[in-house]
Parts: structure tokens; sequence; C-alpha cells
């Protein structure tokens, strides 16, 4: 049960965005988050976006580093990866 993050260089809105995802369950990443002072409106289908300069603290509060290959490697073995025309359509927040 991990809480993962990638490196933030995902561009949009003038910042650099990372991704957080649990490799175990959106109940484990959605506590995370609330605990971490991430507003439920960062969540966005099967991840957080979180912007850089939340990066080292999130890593500071147990969020592992990883590579966004790795990421979406884990997100998907773990069964809780949603293809893009799910998240397109599915209304999640």
């Amino acid at each position: 049960m991990t809480v993962l993050i990638d490196p933030p260089r995902w561009p949009a809105h003038g910042r650099r965005w990372s991704h957080l995802v649990s490799d175990h369950s959106y109940a484990e990443l959605h506590a995370f988050a609330a605990a971490n002072g991430i507003p439920p409106r960062g969540f966005d289908h099967d991840h957080y976006d979180v912007p850089d300069e939340r990066y080292q603290a999130l890593i500071g509060a147990g969020a592992v580093p990883v590579e966004a290959r790795e990421l979406v490697r884990r997100l998907t073995a773990a069964g809780l990866r949603r293809p893009k025309r799910d998240r397109r359509t599915s209304g999640l927040r």
C-alpha cells in the first residue's frame, strides 16, 4: 500500500503539476490527500493533480516519488487506472 507521486512535469495554468495516486485504493488516496490539505477538486478520476510547490512536502508526508511510467504501471496493476474514455464521461470528481 503506497501513495505515489511523479515529478512535476505537466504544464497547465502557468504551473507544473504532479500526479498523486495510490497503488492500493481510492480510499487510501483520498485519506492521504485530505490529511495533506489537497482539496477534493484536485481529484481527476484516478489521481490528484498537485502543483509543483507541494511536491517535496508530499514526499515528506510519505508519498513515494516515481517516474510517470512507473506511476501508471502501478496504478494499472492495482486495477485503479481509468481509461481515458471513462475519464471523459464518468463525471466523477
